[in-house]
């Protein structure tokens, strides 16, 4: 079934992708850092929330593409993320992640092993379906785009003995993107639809629910500068296995496009208790080059 979701928003994606795209070629022309940071999914956005805006530095006239290296360093966990995005036509979005959550001396204490590490693949496609968060400033409707996310866990073994359902599962989101030049502010909200747990690094669903719930991101942003953007994230879960509760998170960042192709990304995270283990608060560190 996933597969099939999966196929199904590739196939809505290159379909999407306006005829015009095949034409010119030229350097990217979005203004900096209105094509966002990524995600710890991979897809563009801020650091924990999707947004409605398409990965690159290229317009309707061109491919753009991004990759990324991201770090968020927690007083007994560590999550990184690796990836690589394409923008097409500022239309269309294709993604992919690689995260790793290594569970350093904490995965002793859990019964794990010292180091026990959970990876996860994120595959994504996301389409603009109507909007431009930054051109049509002289109208209120904001750039809407909506997405999907398969994901695959590594450590399926583990996964049902903590007992989460299933080591896969698909998220699809409606996101939409606001930005407000006048007043340098820009606004997201998304919803999506998931049974992930702890993003899919420990599976989807659990003894508690294995439906899909709709959760919400939120971001909020200002533009100190053209170079530099400070901002807040919120982000709800779901809360599927019984052996441990699972908490919203936040984070406050602050990016800095470094040149046109190379932005950095510092944050403060809170990701809530995670397996039992409690106050993870910790540090986000994000690099990405886009053209």
């Amino acid at each position: 079934m996933n597969r099939i979701i999966l196929t199904g928003a590739v196939a809505l994606a290159v379909a999407a992708t306006p005829a015009s795209a095949g034409g010119s070629r030229r350097a990217g022309g979005k203004l900096l850092l209105t094509n966002g940071v990524t995600t710890v999914e991979g897809s563009s956005g801020g650091g924990l929330s999707t947004w409605a805006v398409i990965a690159g530095n290229e317009t309707r006239d061109g491919i753009g593409a991004s990759a990324h290296a991201t770090l968020v360093a927690l007083p007994d966990f560590d999550l990184e993320s690796f990836g690589a995005a394409v923008g097409i036509a500022d239309r269309v979005e294709l993604s992919y992640a690689r995260q790793s959550f290594d569970t350093r001396a904490a995965g002793a204490a859990l019964g794990l092993g010292r180091g026990f590490t959970f990876g996860q693949h994120v595959i994504g496609a996301k389409v603009r379906v109507i909007g431009d968060a930054v051109w049509e400033q002289d109208r209120w409707l904001p750039q809407i785009a909506v997405g999907v996310q398969h994901k695959r866990a590594d450590r399926g073994a583990v996964i049902r003995a903590v007992g989460g359902r299933e080591d896969k599962g698909t998220d699809l989101y409606v996101a939409a993107t606001k930005l407000l030049l006048a007043r340098s502010l820009l606004l997201n909200g998304t919803v999506r639809f998931t049974k992930a747990n702890q993003f899919g690094l420990l599976g989807f669903g659990g003894d508690r629910g294995a439906a899909h719930k709709a959760q919400v991101e939120a971001s909020a942003a200002y533009m100190l500068s053209r170079r530099i953007v400070v901002g807040t994230e919120y982000r709800t879960k779901p809360d599927n296995l019984g052996f441990a509760r699972e908490q919203d998170a936040f984070d406050a960042f602050a990016a800095w496009a470094v040149t046109r192709n190379v932005s950095l990304t510092a944050a403060y995270v809170d990701l809530g208790d995670i397996a039992t283990v409690r106050k993870q608060r910790g540090a986000f560190l994000s690099i990405q080059g886009a053209f």
